[in-house]
């Protein structure tokens, strides 16, 4: 790594992140406290909330998401809300709605559960498309409109969706354009046996530990704006689109076989992310510059969600994480 590049001053840099990244080890120690195991769920919430992205979790129940991120909200003294995603349930039980007050003979705003910091939409793929396209808004725009109005949400603002996997009974498959809108779709998968047992003996030792506000909701809003100052080399850039358009275009890379088994690669939101991801991760790292290593770490929890797979593989059982990582295995490191 050089130390001067270009106008920028790569060691004086790291330095000053190694000093304002200091609080990941305590936040992170402190969600410990209750979540056992889950390093990579753990990780990935952290992606999330420096890199202002979403994150779909995808698992079955009972594999603390949503005790992950109302850990979160503790640790840094946000506050959270929580949606259940319901067939029934309508765009005002999410965004709110306008109420008739008698007393003052006007509509007053009834404001919903997405006015949080940190907003658990639990089950996503169980609502309809008109409640999820309101939360949507929220999303995209960092904004609700309710009536005439429209009002600006609190930052930071992370949504956290979790769904369970597609062939449960009562699902429906989110619509692509909204699966691009989640930065990451991270897989939680179950603990391992001793980790189970350290969950079983909390259980009973009457409840879980008390949470601590160990981080503001200032050094969050500061460390988002330190990230887009990670130090990313060109030859980084160039690894990040050679990954992203060899999912469009696998032939370019000597990967023909998997050309009949992509239906459609990543969008440039793919890219944007995946960059972005790896500068979070870098931070997290403690380290200001991105290294290959970073994006290797993040690529398919970034691009697992934005690749179409054709029917054909399908019936072979070809998932995207296995084109995914035959792009990684092929595609030339820098």
């Amino acid at each position: 790594m050089e130390q001067q590049t270009g106008t920028i001053d790569v060691a004086s840099l790291n330095e000053k992140i190694q000093q304002e990244s200091a609080f990941i080890e305590v936040l992170t120690f402190e969600m410990n406290k209750t979540i056992v195991g889950q390093k990579h769920m753990i990780e990935r919430l952290l992606i999330g909330l420096l890199g202002q992205g979403h994150i779909l979790l995808e698992g079955m129940p009972g594999l603390a998401k949503t005790l992950a991120i109302n850990t979160l909200s503790k640790a840094v003294q946000g506050s959270f809300s929580r949606i259940q995603f319901t067939p029934d349930l309508l765009p005002a039980d999410v965004v709110g709605t306008m109420v008739y007050n008698l007393k003052e003979n006007a509509f007053t705003v009834k404001k919903g559960p997405v006015f949080a910091n940190f907003v658990l939409a639990d089950e996503i793929n169980r609502a309809p498309a008109k409640v999820q396209s309101a939360l949507l808004e929220a999303m995209q725009e960092k904004q609700v409109t309710i009536g005439d109005v429209s009002y600006k949400l609190d930052a930071p603002f992370l949504v956290l969706a979790t769904q369970n996997p597609v062939e449960q009974e009562g699902t429906y498959p989110l619509p692509e354009a909204q699966m691009d809108r989640f930065m990451l779709k991270t897989i939680v998968d179950y603990p391992k046996m001793e980790e189970e047992q350290a969950i079983i003996r909390m259980s009973l030792q009457g409840g879980l530990p008390s949470i601590n506000p160990v981080v503001s909701v200032d050094q969050i809003l500061r460390a988002q704006a330190l990230v887009k100052e990670v130090y990313m080399d060109e030859k980084i850039e160039n690894y990040i689109l050679n990954l992203v358009f060899a999912t469009r275009f696998p032939e370019k890379y000597r990967l023909e076989n998997l050309k009949p088994f992509i239906q459609y690669g990543a969008s440039p939101r793919g890219s944007i992310n995946l960059a972005l991801a790896a500068k979070c991760y870098a931070f997290i790292k403690r380290r200001g510059y991105v290294i290959p290593e970073d994006v290797r770490a993040v690529v398919h929890d970034v691009l697992r969600h934005r690749i179409g797979i054709t029917y054909e593989a399908e019936a072979e059982n070809i998932t995207t994480e296995a084109i995914i990582s035959k792009i990684i295995n092929q595609v030339q490191v820098p």
